[in-house]
């Protein structure tokens, strides 16, 4: 595309050489950028209405994904402008080809013919994120003659990217939009933006998901087919994504990245107890025992100090008699070599040939899991441990000959083993019916371990336990306070009097600070409502994040009776300790009195901030527990908050010592 209208001889004096750093688009180029968004969501929105109004009077599902695929290029321009993140004069450029070509792309869907939906190689799509309502971009690439309405399942690569501090939307737009498709490909290729650079994690990690999900619903994908693999942040990423959802993956391979914080940072030191606990949610090395479960390969250059993560993964899996693949690069630093890249790449293209056994599949499995958060393996589900952050394992066989299903467990409360293994099981010792007395009318046969002996519940039993009555830390409703926005949210604002002034000004700013940093590194606007607006709808469907006092935000004090928490116009009191609000600060996550399949949030969006996304992405873990106060002291630029105390609720939502 011609830019002869840019002025050049400014843009350069104002990208002058040197290290690169974020800066502001030239003004007469930020001015037409703002236009040229605003005038394509118009036309965008204008259009999507006229289609879905027409839909619906002819009682047709409305398709709302090409839309996302437009959207996204406006969501790019708008995100580089706002964060001053042209690194080059080469931003501005890849800026203004991004919003030409969400505006080709809104021609097309006016015509009707949207042919970048089915075009061979590489094309940007988006989705809508059901977090935060934000579209979120991916990159997906087509092989050639790839017909996506024939009956054949197609198996997927899925690949996460490394570090780049200077990539934004638009520049990954520009890497990856409009490519050929590599010649001889035979499967379709995801490249995951990740939200950023956040090492997969959190709402990072759900992009993957959500990603993967959109690729289901526009192509016959395999599921039993399905390769992952990334290096370096990517690599971390793999070793995450890998072994904490094994069953996902015909195969999984880690580049370098890291897998341990102390070892990855060099810290002697230890964290805090309620931060040190909670190091297990990311820690990959602690789940090594879970590659029983899914063909792992690892890569490391032979100059590379992250060369130590292949090495602790494969020795931690050897101390469980689990075999990792290590391929070392020699004389390579912090990057692949040809030869081992091809190694590399056939593992993955024998084991997507193969392709995981067809569900139940699995005869035997080992898994281990240090939260709710991650239970699944198979055709099992470890629905309560008794101790969280500690290993709860299962190792389960199935006996053909016996017809029995032999587990032994180790931390674990409840489990759930799907009705397609027959038979009976064997649990610890205790011989029981696999089947159940539910009758079939729950996908799964439900467990319950008490006074050292297992049962198997009834179906009225296991309607109960699926409701949750008595508050018990379950799979998305476990904590930590960062749990909170990975799953649907609303900030919920106080819009009343509140008791403590200085305590709302503090409520105010972390909320500013929450949007600000989740915009800036998770790309994506917190969605805000006042207290006043709160719907059923929302109260159903979303995480509450609540902001203010009990004074001044009404549901706050509706629910405050039901919270681990005594506060009144004076302060508050938590852990039998009393607080003044003026100086101090109470965050908290617990299930949402008005929904407990939810959370509710008190005063808090995510516990780490600007610096430790800037640092490293291995300082991304929970600062705050479940629950904390904060002496909060005022500052020229806002606030500094020191963590008086914090703790981990147990599995009860209940503190340990009392």
């Amino acid at each position: 595309m011609s830019r002869s209208s840019f002025p050049i001889t400014a843009l350069m004096a104002m990208f002058a050489a040197g290290p690169l750093f974020a800066q502001p688009a030239p003004p007469e180029d930020a001015a037409r950028f703002r236009h040229e968004i605003e005038t394509l969501r118009e036309r965008l929105r204008e259009l999507q209405k006229a289609r879905r109004d027409a839909a619906d009077a002819d009682n047709r599902r409305f398709d709302e994904r090409p839309y996302a695929d437009v959207e996204l290029y406006a969501k790019a321009a708008e995100w580089i402008l706002r964060h001053e993140e042209f690194y080059t004069p080469a931003y501005v450029e890849q800026t203004a080809v991004a919003l030409a070509t969400g505006l080709a792309r809104l021609e097309e869907l006016q015509r009707g013919e949207p042919e970048w939906l089915n075009r061979p190689g590489t094309t940007i799509r988006g989705y809508v994120s059901k977090i935060d309502g934000s579209v979120q971009s991916y990159a997906i690439t087509l092989p050639a003659g790839m017909n996506p309405n024939a009956a054949r399942r197609w198996p997927v690569t899925v690949e996460l990217h490394g570090r780049s501090n200077q990539m934004n939307e638009v520049n990954f737009i520009h890497r990856h939009d409009g490519r050929d498709a590599p010649e001889g490909l035979d499967h379709v290729r995801l490249d995951v933006y990740g939200r950023g650079n956040n090492a997969y994690r959190w709402a990072g990690e759900s992009d993957v998901f959500e990603a993967l999900d959109d690729v289901r619903r526009r192509f016959r994908i395999d599921d039993k087919r399905i390769t992952l693999w990334g290096f370096s942040m990517g690599g971390a990423g793999a070793w995450h994504l890998g072994l904490h959802h094994p069953s996902q993956w015909s195969s999984v391979g880690a580049g370098a990245g890291f897998v341990d914080f102390y070892k990855y940072q060099n810290q002697a030191e230890k964290l805090p107890d309620y931060q040190h606990q909670a190091l297990h949610i990311y820690d990959a090395v602690d789940y090594a025992l879970n590659a029983f479960n899914v063909p792992v390969i690892t890569y490391g250059g032979e100059l590379d100090k992250q060369l130590v993560a292949s090495t602790t993964m494969v020795e931690a899996a050897g101390e469980r008699g689990i075999e990792i693949p290590l391929i070392v690069g020699k004389g390579q630093g912090h990057r692949f070599d040809p030869e081992s890249r091809e190694k590399f790449m056939a593992f993955h293209r024998q084991h997507s040939e193969k392709g995981r056994a067809a569900y139940p599949g699995a005869k035997e499995i080992r898994f281990i899991t240090f939260t709710p958060k991650y239970n699944r393996c198979e055709w099992l589900t470890v629905e309560e441990m008794i101790r969280q952050y500690e290993p709860a394992t299962v190792e389960a066989k199935l006996d053909d000959d016996e017809g029995i299903l032999r587990v032994k467990t180790e931390n674990v409360a409840v489990l759930q083993i799907a009705r397609d293994v027959k038979g009976f099981v064997d649990i610890d010792g205790d011989l029981l019916p696999l089947g159940g007395a539910a009758g079939g009318l729950l996908p799964g046969v439900y467990y319950e371990r008490a006074a050292n002996r297992w049962s198997d519940l009834t179906y009225q039993a296991s309607r109960r336990f699926a409701e949750n009555p008595n508050l018990r830390k379950r799979h998305d409703l476990q904590g930590p306070i960062d749990d909170a926005f990975m799953q649907p949210f609303v900030c919920v604002r106080g819009s009343g009097e509140p008791w403590s002034k200085e305590h709302a000004a503090w409520a105010d700013w972390t909320l500013e600070r929450f949007s600000r940093e989740f915009d800036k590194w998770l790309r994506g606007r917190p969605p805000v409502v006042e207290d006043r607006e709160l719907t059923e709808e929302l109260i159903a469907s979303s995480n509450l994040v609540l902001f203010g006092d009990p004074g001044s935000n009404s549901v706050m004090a509706k629910v405050l009776d039901r919270l681990p928490v005594r506060w009144d116009e004076q302060g508050f009191e938590v852990n039998g300790q009393r607080y003044d609000a003026a100086t101090h600060g109470l965050s908290l996550i617990y299930p949402n009195p008005l929904n407990p399949q939810r959370y509710v949030v008190i005063n808090s969006g995510h516990t780490f901030h600007a610096q430790d996304f800037e640092a490293s992405n291995a300082w991304l873990f929970a600062r705050l527990g479940d629950i904390a106060v904060q002496k909060v002291t005022r500052t020229d630029d806002g606030y500094e908050e020191q963590v008086q105390w914090a703790a981990l609720f147990d599995m009860n939502w209940r503190l340990p010592d009392r």
